[in-house]
């Protein structure tokens, strides 16, 4: 999938009109069966099935909030697969509704929104949808898709919304749909069988009962998946000669003499340039060194080594990030704008990207979100970091030997680490 992009200065892009908020339409019947027709070939091929869990608790006609975890882009299918004919609102990212495909989506009932970003129009449109339209409201929590298998950084406190929509609330969490389509694989699809668990978690009367803290534990506690063990514990073949393709883009970091950027996932092997060291990942999706010890067997493990290490070096006055970027800019839906190249510097202060000609200069807190933006192979022009405002997104494509899961890791620990000064701070006053 790609997006429309023009060459623009950023003097012009300023000059665009910006986003305009559109109240969110009513979801199209027709359009709705034109798409679960479309996806059924899909479903047929990984075979999909879902099980539920008190979902009998929930009146036929009741609008509910669902949300459901983001593995790949084969989800929105499995969420006609599953609730066909109920009418679903969706919350969608402003560039996944770029161009004459955003029309269309607007009229399937999905709204714009930009991804970690406090947006309270947001909100306004979601209790819209439930209240006015009537229709379920489909989120993806996590807004991004998952690079290690398991639930990316959740916002915080999604009990207070919980709370003030007081509408049943549904979990849909799928299993076989990361091990089928992987981000890091290079969009390359294996021969897997997908399935779903459709839960309420909890009923308008039960919302009602439970605290704030009690509702983000529940979400927490389904949101708890990890599916290279689910693959491993059920002896999930997979056996594709090219499962380890851009392993690299997860485990950047090499565990045994510490370079970073040097590693190469091609095949079914992924190996560190500087010392030669090569690990064999299995049909189970398991690794195992070729000689040696073998440090992670576990791709998650590995996932969390490299995060304790960012800890470690912006504890220590390490951590920097100063590269080269090419700069897409996006204000509305007609697609992004190419401004040329620029700089992208984050350290303990945040993020700050100028343009090489001097026209954008835009500065990031490092509590402005409590992540990022990181894709792998975003709309096929390359890795990106994501940042921006309510106004302007930022889409940073990196050059080789910059690591986005680094960014996004690092944003992550960064964040952690000022609000917990802040509070402290507060405290003390």
């Amino acid at each position: 999938m790609k997006i429309n992009a023009k060459k623009m200065p950023f003097d012009e892009v300023r000059k665009l009109p910006k986003l305009k908020h559109k109240t969110p339409r009513m979801p199209s019947r027709f359009l709705a069966t034109v798409v679960r027709v479309a996806v059924e070939p899909t479903l047929r091929q990984i075979k999909f099935s879902y099980t539920s869990e008190r979902m009998e608790l929930i009146g036929k006609d009741e609008p509910c909030l669902i949300l459901m975890n983001h593995s790949s882009f084969t989800d929105m299918k499995l969420a006609y697969g599953i609730f066909y004919p109920r009418k679903l609102g969706i919350v969608t990212s402003v560039d996944a509704m770029s161009g004459i495909l955003g029309k269309l989506m607007r009229f399937l009932g999905c709204t714009p929104t930009h991804k970690y970003i406090t947006d309270v129009s947001l909100l306004k449109d979601i209790e819209y949808m439930l209240r006015v339209n009537k229709t379920n409201v489909l989120m993806y929590p996590e807004a991004g898709y998952s690079f290690d298998g398991r639930s990316t950084a959740l916002p915080k406190k999604m009990g207070v919304l919980m709370k003030r929509l007081g509408v049943p609330v549904v979990t849909v969490i799928t299993e076989g749909a990361f091990a089928r389509d992987p981000l890091y694989n290079m969009l390359q699809i294996r021969d897997v069988k997908v399935g779903a668990h459709v839960k309420c978690i909890a009923t308008a009367e039960e919302i009602k009962e439970k605290s704030v803290a009690e509702l983000d534990a529940l979400l927490a506690k389904e949101f708890s998946f990890d599916n290279f063990a689910w693959q491993r514990d059920n002896k999930i073949v997979i056996d594709e000669p090219f499962r380890a393709d851009g392993l690299h883009r997860i485990l950047y970091k090499c565990p045994h003499c510490g370079a970073e950027n040097q590693m190469e996932g091609k095949g079914t092997a992924i190996s560190c340039k500087v010392c030669g060291k090569k690990w064999e990942m299995d049909e189970f999706g398991q690794l195992s060194a070729v000689s040696g010890e073998t440090e992670f067997s576990h791709i998650p493990s590995w996932y969390d080594w490299e995060r304790d290490c960012v800890r470690k070096e912006i504890e220590n006055g390490e951590y920097l990030l100063d590269t080269e970027v090419d700069i897409a800019v996006q204000v509305n839906l007609d697609g992004v704008c190419m401004i040329g190249p620029g700089r992208l510097v984050h350290n303990t202060e945040g993020f700050r990207l100028t343009s090489d000609d001097g026209q954008l200069d835009y500065s990031q807190s490092p509590i402005a979100s409590y992540t990022i933006y990181s894709d792998y192979y975003w709309y096929e022009r390359g890795d990106i970091i994501g940042i921006g405002d309510t106004e302007y997104s930022y889409f940073c494509i990196v050059k080789d030997n910059v690591s986005v899961t680094k960014a996004r890791l690092a944003a992550e620990e960064i964040y952690k680490i000022a609000k917990a000064s802040r509070k402290k701070t507060k405290k003390e006053e």
